[in-house]
């Protein structure tokens, strides 16, 4: 593995680390605010990025041992609103692929196709999650800021964090 594809999975494995945090400050706030469905929701949000967290720092220790331990801010821990948490989460989401596709294009150009077949797990479980809170901002956006439509919304996700999928 070329020094900078290993430096590119690096600061991967840096926002990764960011990306839990986040969601885990988002999972909190909302428990907090009695969002009960929304905190599972992010909850498990952050379990997911730790999980791709952890792949990551297994994958680049099988290939070169020189991990580095991620060091980051605090992630914000206080949201206007539930539409504002999901709006995080998406812009959240759209850098983390961004960081995913840089880390492809320079595997194409130094013609590492071992690193650039791993990175395509991570390019399917990003769309998947983009597709996710896209559909979740469309339906907050219906829903307003109708209270009782929040709390249907807060019960309603938690099938999402169960396995299932947001309806169109």
């Amino acid at each position: 593995m070329t020094t900078s594809i290993e430096n590119l999975l690096n600061d991967q494995i840096t926002y990764e680390a960011q990306a839990s945090m986040r969601y885990l400050a988002m999972a909190s706030w909302a428990d907090a605010k009695g969002y009960r469905g929304v905190a599972k929701f992010f909850y498990a949000q952050s379990k997911e990025e730790r999980l791709h967290l952890t792949k990551l720092v297994k994958f680049v220790n099988e290939r070169s041992s020189k991990e580095i331990a991620p060091a980051f801010e605090a992630p914000l821990s206080v949201f206007e609103s539930v539409y504002s948490l999901f709006e995080k989460f998406l812009k959240s989401e759209i850098f983390v692929a961004e960081q995913i596709n840089t880390i492809i294009f320079e595997c194409i150009k130094k013609k590492d196709y071992n690193v650039h077949s791993f990175m395509q797990w991570y390019v399917t479980e990003q769309r998947e999650d983009e597709t996710t809170v896209r559909r979740l901002l469309d339906k907050l956006k219906t829903i307003g800021v109708d209270k009782t439509v929040h709390y249907l919304f807060d019960r309603d996700i938690v099938g999402i964090t169960e396995g299932g999928q947001p309806e169109n």
